[in-house]
């Protein structure tokens, strides 16, 4: 069997990338809805639809376990998909959200006022409020909708990401600020232009960095998914819709042609 990674777009290919240069031996399939992205301005009944169509066509290629790599997805339906979707039509498998990982490695840094930049869906959502107040409600999080950095990341707006942080990020207080979520796969892109941005005191939390530490960890709690997953190294990309730019991008980031499936869900 193998290890998903599931997100809308090139974001998951970062952390499918940050897995396999942790865990090289695991089999991998990642696939990414680039028919419907970005999924942070779309409905939370479409993104759920859209997300049980793929988990689907993941367990249906003999998926253990995925990493929903997708934090707008996992807002909008990963509780229900654990509780409701699993038990009834694939109850010896499982999805892992990054929203809770990725706000305990924050905390662990010690910051008691944190940022986060997210998709206008995370962001309306309250879904890392609700989840900070279960962890550490002491601390404060000072969230702000960044629409533009998908389109302009999935389109190769590279040369406008600059400015359009600048003019983002003066809605924050940034003296104040210990720590920055950025809280969208996609945004593992901006780490680097979001670092020379940023003051030097506001460390930069970026969830390439954390989910291979926390499914390590899972799969060390959990030997019936660690067992089930393979390891001959296998490696599979999927997408729902396949561009020009998507492709010239996916090879640019893994330095070689990276040959990728289209698939219906």
């Amino acid at each position: 069997m193998k290890l998903g990674v599931f997100d809308s777009g090139l974001g998951g290919l970062l952390i499918s990338k940050s897995i396999a240069h942790a865990a090289p031996e695991l089999d991998m399939l990642y696939l990414g809805d680039t028919l419907h992205l970005p999924y942070g301005n779309r409905s939370a009944q479409a993104i759920e639809a859209y997300t049980r169509r793929c988990m689907d066509a993941m367990f249906a290629r003999d998926c253990s376990l995925v990493v929903m790599a997708c934090n707008t997805a996992s807002a909008a339906c990963l509780r229900r998909l654990q509780q409701d979707y699993l038990p009834q039509h694939w109850p010896d498998r499982n999805i892992l959200g990054v929203i809770v990982p990725t706000l305990e490695e924050a905390i662990d840094h010690g910051a008691t006022n944190i940022g986060l930049i997210a998709t206008n869906f995370i962001a309306q959502s309250n879904i890392y409020e609700e989840e900070l107040q279960k962890i550490n409600p002491d601390v404060r999080l000072q969230t702000l909708a960044t629409p533009l950095l998908v389109p302009l990341i999935e389109q190769g707006g590279d040369k406008w990401l600059e400015d359009v942080l600048r003019d983002y990020f003066k809605a924050f207080d940034l003296e104040a600020m210990q720590s920055l979520i950025l809280g969208c796969t996609h945004y593992v892109r901006l780490k680097n232009v979001v670092r020379s941005i940023l003051p030097d005191h506001i460390s930069i939390i970026s969830q390439d960095d954390i989910i291979p530490r926390k499914l390590q960890d899972y799969l060390n709690r959990h030997p019936e998914h660690d067992l089930a997953i393979g390891r001959t190294g296998l490696r599979e990309y999927t997408v729902t819709d396949l561009t020009d730019f998507y492709q010239s991008a996916a090879n640019s980031l893994f330095g070689e042609t990276v040959n990728i499936e289209v698939i219906n869900t």
